[in-house]
């Protein structure tokens, strides 16, 4: 049997307001029902103003998927009924929408995209213990953006994949935060077996709100589907939800069709036109995507496809590595410390990474790569950077931390170091060479272990 799978993901597009008022988007953590206008509630005599950030986001992260961008769009109104939409419908897009036919490779896989269009999100049920529900309505006329694949994903890992790509790629292009746990990216994923090359009836999952439950949920309905089947048995047409805690897929209700919804023409918006000249604007100002980049610092790095993965994953720190580069060009040591230092750091209470700038940390590691300072110290430093908000040529300055190197200094210090171990000079005269490790010692007490050993040892073996 052949599983296939088609996702919708619903992204939440980062606007200052929402998609047609100007209530704020940023209704996470607000007091319930106190983020609401008269439009947004659906008031009598109201009327949408479409957000122009929310249509550029759009069209921006349909071109990020390869889309093609029609030139007329419109907006339609989808009904149904149910106390977290106020309207009794939701302003969505049916026939006609934002953008088709894109695509994006998990791995040699390519996912078709078949749409995205824009929606505004509905509102949020709390349920209450006891038998009822609270609604929260902040919610309520935020911006989305809704990605249809078509069913080209193969496994539930694959899904999993394609979900993590494309919050990078949203993130990167900076229109969505691609946060699950507070709802600001969804999935809903429908799932069918195909036998003998036929596809079979598919399932709806609902209520994945991790990368982890979106591959756990598809395995738990691929199996679910696979034992029905393997006994003769039908597979019924209906919507589950993921119950995370027993990791377990629920029925929900019986399959809703799209005629049910009883789309028409939203009267009150004129439709949208995207020309030539504004898709490409917002072409041009698409930074460079992920896998873009990850060729290019192949090719111009010469890094090992791991610590390519690692560092491009996210876009701040992508960024702070090529600055870093930039200042002191040793790729793979800057990759080096930045994946185990600072990811290290970056875990301690208030660190963040703005706090030590690329430059000073390519200072710091060109000091280390060097040896002008020894590796512990330098760790040392870089964390009392972070810590306390200093610069690392600050603190080393201060606390007298770079090696000595000066051949002539270091001359002195032996020269001092021979004149009072007599006895161990003659030793080392007589053969045993292991006396050497003693003076570099004493050497280095001297210096506070500040002395290059490399040079200090080459200094005293010609004096001896």
């Amino acid at each position: 049997m052949k599983t296939v799978i088609g996702l919708e993901i619903h992204a939440q597009l980062l606007t200052d307001t929402k998609l047609f008022c100007d209530c704020s988007a940023d209704y996470f953590g607000k007091e319930p029902n106190t983020n609401t206008c008269p439009v947004c509630l659906g008031m009598p005599g109201t009327l949408p103003v479409l957000n122009e950030r929310a249509v550029e986001y759009g069209v921006r992260a349909a071109l990020a998927l390869n889309c093609e961008i029609p030139e007329r769009s419109k907006f339609d109104r989808k009904n149904y009924f149910y106390p977290d939409l106020p309207k009794g419908y939701q302003i969505s897009q049916f026939d006609e929408p934002l953008a088709i036919n894109g695509h994006l490779y998990v791995g040699e896989n390519k996912i078709r995209i078949r749409r995205v269009h824009l929606e505004e999100d509905a509102g949020k049920l709390i349920h209450q213990t006891g038998n009822y529900s609270s609604v929260d309505l902040n919610r309520v006329g935020v911006p989305l953006i809704e990605i249809v694949t078509e069913p080209d994903v193969q496994t539930p890992e694959e899904a999993r994949s394609f979900m993590e790509k494309l919050r990078q790629l949203l993130r990167y292009i900076e229109v969505c935060s691609g946060d699950m746990e507070k709802g600001s990216l969804r999935c809903d994923a429908n799932i069918s077996l195909s036998e003998n090359g036929e596809l079979g009836t598919k399932t709806e999952v609902k209520n994945m709100n991790s990368f982890r439950a979106v591959e756990k949920a598809l395995k738990f309905e691929e199996e679910r589907q696979e034992k029905l089947l393997n006994k003769g048995e039908k597979i019924e047409q209906v919507t589950l939800g993921w119950n995370a805690e027993k990791e377990e897929a629920r029925l929900m209700r019986s399959k809703e069709e799209a005629h049910d919804y009883r789309y028409f023409p939203e009267p009150d918006l004129v439709p949208l036109k995207i020309d030539e000249e504004w898709r490409e604007e917002i072409l041009g100002q698409l930074p460079e995507l992920p896998d873009e980049k990850r060729d290019r610092w192949a090719t111009d790095y010469d890094l090992p496809e791991y610590d390519i993965e690692v560092l491009t994953e996210d876009k701040q720190i992508a960024t702070y590595f090529e600055n870093a580069v930039e200042k002191y060009g040793s790729p793979k040591a800057v990759s080096n410390w930045m994946m185990s230092e600072l990811f290290r750091i970056l875990k301690l209470p208030d660190a963040q990474l703005e706090d030590v700038s690329p430059a000073d940390f390519a200072y710091l590691v060109e000091l280390a790569n060097k040896g002008e300072i020894n590796n512990n110290t330098a760790k040392e430093v870089l964390e009392d950077a972070f810590v306390n908000n200093k610069s690392p040529k600050q603190i080393i300055e201060d606390q007298g931390l770079k090696r000595i190197s000066d051949v002539g200094t270091l001359e002195e210090k032996i020269d001092e170091v021979l004149s009072e171990n007599q006895d161990a000079v003659q030793d080392y005269k007589n053969g045993n060479e292991k006396v050497l490790g003693f003076l570099i010692g004493q050497l280095m007490g001297k210096t506070g272990g500040k002395a290059d050993p490399n040079k200090a040892r080459e200094i005293l073996q010609n004096k001896l």
